[in-house]
């Protein structure tokens, strides 16, 4: 199935109250009784069809985890909203399998650092080593390897990391801070000084 936030047009971390508003808007929009008489009418019916599939998953899914949640350890992060650190992760899990690493590390950074244990720091890993930044990955898997030496997953990350080799200047850490840029800022200008003093 579609992603059912994607067809309502909103986020996982909107608000019921958001997603219900969005569901109906669309229905009101694709409504069959708005197709009446129209050639459009089977499109706009197949159209309501998905809406209501995906507003109804949408409630499975934020009911389910509901009941997931009050069987388990929860708090309240920064953002207002309840987490539950084990289904988190299993979501961060989920986005980073399906490329959405931006969205992995907003879930990752809401979690309260008490409750950063090595998993959280292998899979903050697994969010940079997926944006292509290799040495800030290193030092994640390391920190993960550390907390659980005996942990083969996290120990594998770091092996096959380290595998790779050196890394490109592409991927390199160079810690650019606001005095190299202006240095280089200035260095530029005095360079094109120098050519417009050749013509």
């Amino acid at each position: 199935m579609t992603d059912p936030y994607k067809v309502l047009g909103v986020s996982e971390y909107d608000s019921d109250e958001d997603i219900k508003k969005a569901y109906r808007e669309l229905a009101k929009k694709y409504h069959p009784d708005a197709y009446l008489n129209n050639p459009l009418k089977d499109l706009a019916q197949e159209k309501m069809k998905q809406i209501n599939e995906a507003y109804d998953e949408i409630r499975r899914i934020r009911q389910s985890g509901a009941a997931r949640t009050s069987n388990s350890s929860t708090g309240t992060s920064g953002s207002g909203y309840s987490y539950t650190v084990k289904t988190d992760f299993e979501r961060v899990r989920l986005l980073i399998n399906s490329g959405r690493r931006t969205e992995a590390g907003i879930v990752l950074d809401n979690v309260p650092e008490d409750k950063r244990n090595a998993e959280w720091y292998f899979l903050k890993g697994c969010v940079y080593y997926q944006g292509g930044w290799m040495m800030e990955a290193r030092k994640y898997f390391e920190k993960a390897v550390e907390l659980e030496p005996q942990n083969l997953e996290f120990r594998q990350a770091l092996d096959n990391l380290a595998a790779r080799g050196n890394y490109t200047s592409a991927t390199a850490d160079f810690n650019c801070s606001l005095c190299r840029i202006c240095t280089s800022i200035i260095c530029c200008q005095c360079v094109m000084e120098c050519c417009d003093g050749c013509k």
